[in-house]
């Protein structure tokens, strides 16, 4: 599976790419939202892993936004990462389109598991 992992903190990025690669996973990994969606538009992942907190033009709900509003994106799981854990936040989450949405600290095996399941269902 192709996953395009979006997180602005170095150290989260590398472990996220290490944990999802060692599990045969292809991951392209990006600093900010506007080249997260050059890379998603370009080579259209099999799922999007995706903080909020984004330096740049485009934080995440803008991401997640675009991503559902294109066509060739709309249907690619997206899960949020995020430190953020109010109510709030998730809910505006849901409502730009992610799919899932985890708080940091997240659990490897948790994220590793909805992987697993994108990875069995189709998505169409």
């Amino acid at each position: 599976m192709k996953i395009l992992v979006i997180e602005d903190s170095d150290s989260i990025r590398r472990m996220i790419e290490t944990l999802v690669a060692a599990r045969g996973h292809k991951v392209h990994a990006v600093n900010t939202g506007a080249k997260g969606l050059e890379a998603a538009f370009a080579d259209v992942p099999d799922a999007i892993l995706l903080d909020l907190h984004l330096p740049g033009t485009f934080d995440g709900f803008g991401v997640c936004e675009r991503l559902r509003a294109n066509d060739t994106t709309r249907a690619v799981p997206i899960i949020i990462i995020s430190a953020m854990s109010d109510d709030a936040t998730k809910q505006r989450a849901a409502e730009k389109g992610a799919t899932a949405y985890y708080t940091k600290p997240f659990s490897p095996t948790a994220l590793l598991k909805v992987l697993e399941t994108i990875q069995n269902k189709p998505l169409h």
